[in-house]
């Protein structure tokens, strides 16, 4: 049995959520920056041994048309850097609107820690993909 990551990537900060071992639910676990570059991929790599991931799942930020740009690159090439498991992208498109709707609806003020926001998102990233592929 194992679990699936979902990263969020953004130029600051990286979300991070996990799946339960049915693979059914989604989990907030955590943010860290995205800089030093190497420290993020080696807590990425923490994170990932401690809760027996196979398979990652990286938000990819395409343009509404459907194409990728500066920021699906930018994502990509930090992606690469990250060995040892399956990598997956999925489509983030409107992620962060949704987020901050969900965190609303829970009543948690997050315009002082844009962090949770990037949890929320990475937990809507891993539901797409999970639900895509029960």
């Amino acid at each position: 049995m194992y679990k699936v990551m979902a990263l969020d990537i953004g130029t600051k900060r990286i979300g991070i959520a996990l799946s339960d071992y049915l693979l059914v639910l989604a989990n907030g676990h955590s943010y860290i920056p995205r800089e030093p570059e190497i420290q993020a991929i080696e807590t990425i790599h923490k994170i990932a041994k401690e809760n027996n991931v196979k398979k990652i799942v990286a938000g990819l930020p395409v343009n509404m048309d459907g194409t990728e740009g500066f920021q699906a690159k930018n994502c990509k090439d930090f992606v690469s850097k990250i060995k040892g498991y399956e990598i997956i992208f999925e489509d983030e498109r409107l992620t962060s609107e949704t987020a901050e709707e969900n965190l609303k609806e829970k009543k948690i003020d997050f315009k002082k820690d844009k962090g949770l926001v990037d949890i929320e998102s990475a937990c809507i990233i891993l539901e797409q993909y999970l639900s895509r592929n029960k």
